[in-house]
């Protein structure tokens, strides 16, 4: 084998590579669902130390008055004054946004 076809079969793969890459990105609109969970729990650590937390990979339909969307569902415990505290959440799957929060 010749080193220019080696260098031609490397490059070539490269850029399916990417081809793929950016066909696969444009198709999932959606935040990955680590992502909003990740920046859910930065902004309780302002409040102090997080318990647990959890959150549903899949994203399901969330209706609120005339507005639908996309959804992830998940989870945030914590202890407050020495009081275990439990919030529920429904986060945009497509920008993160919380639209819903829920204290248990």
């Amino acid at each position: 084998m010749k080193l220019k076809d080696f260098l031609a079969g490397i490059l070539t793969g490269v850029a399916v590579g990417v081809v793929v890459k950016e066909a696969i990105d444009r198709t999932n609109p959606y935040i990955s669902a680590d992502s909003v969970l990740n920046n859910i729990k930065d902004e309780f650590k302002k409040e102090g130390p997080i318990d647990g937390s959890w959150i549903v990979m899949k994203t399901e339909p969330f209706e609120n008055k005339m507005i639908t969307m996309d959804v992830y569902r998940g989870g945030i415990s914590r202890i407050h004054n020495g009081d275990l505290e439990q919030f529920e959440f429904a986060a945009n799957a497509k920008t993160g946004t919380v639209v819903e929060l829920t204290k248990l």
